[in-house]
């Protein structure tokens, strides 16, 4: 068992294996009351281990590792800067949120964006493969473009705050509108990743076609 364990984590691409290693540990160290949470930022914090956490965990390790392997095959700089611009676009939001009146005691309460930066993930990739056929926990079928609804109304129905799923499909659309629709409407490509995040990064320059189907199976998100 430990040595499947093992196998299935060194498997993982280096962004989202580093991703999902750091919000780990971090959300451990806190649970524990170490101050670990001194030396990482809010994207990597998850608050209490609870069935929220484990939700997202599933997220982040599935989401991400499928983003990284399929449509960000061999451009790992590329990904890593969709990271940092999901980032930056939330921390903004939030910001300039907190300065606009009736809303910003709303937006003062949102510390952590670590569930808002998982749920971009989980928006981008719905966008990049929106006719895959998914099951929500063997209840209903849908496909993948009304991923990011479902798990919103999923978070309602618990009684999650659904702002930081809205903050989260926020960027994620920005991030595809300027890197998916725009270059295709002007042919230019505002968000073109910086050489020296690049230089960070030994891509592999190697760009694979993604089967329709590709990446997912129907029960994708059925608890087993």
């Amino acid at each position: 068992m430990a040595q499947a364990v093992e196998e299935w984590y060194r498997q993982m691409p280096i962004i989202t294996r580093s991703y999902l290693t750091a919000a780990v540990v971090t959300t451990v160290g806190c649970t524990l009351e170490y101050e670990i949470w001194r030396l990482v930022t809010n994207f990597l914090y998850f608050r209490k281990m609870d069935l929220d956490f484990l939700f997202h965990m599933f997220f982040l390790a599935r989401y991400c590792k499928l983003l990284e392997e399929n449509s960000f095959r061999g451009r790992t700089a590329d990904f890593f800067y969709m990271l940092l611009f999901g980032a930056t676009v939330l921390t903004g939001i939030v910001l300039i949120g907190g300065m606009i009146p009736y809303v910003s005691e709303t937006f003062a309460r949102i510390l952590f964006l670590s569930n808002s930066l998982t749920f971009m993930m989980v928006y981008v990739w719905s966008k990049h493969n929106p006719f895959i056929h998914m099951s929500f926990l063997g209840l209903f079928t849908f496909t993948a473009a009304y991923l990011p609804w479902v798990l919103l109304g999923f978070s309602i129905l618990v009684g999650s705050s659904t702002w930081v799923d809205l903050l989260g499909m926020i960027a994620g659309h920005v991030y595809y509108f300027l890197e998916d629709v725009y270059p295709r409407m002007t042919g230019r490509r505002p968000l073109k990743t910086p050489s020296f995040i690049k230089a960070l990064f030994a891509d592999d320059n190697v760009v694979v076609a993604q089967a329709p189907n590709a990446g997912v199976g129907v029960d994708d998100l059925r608890l087993r």
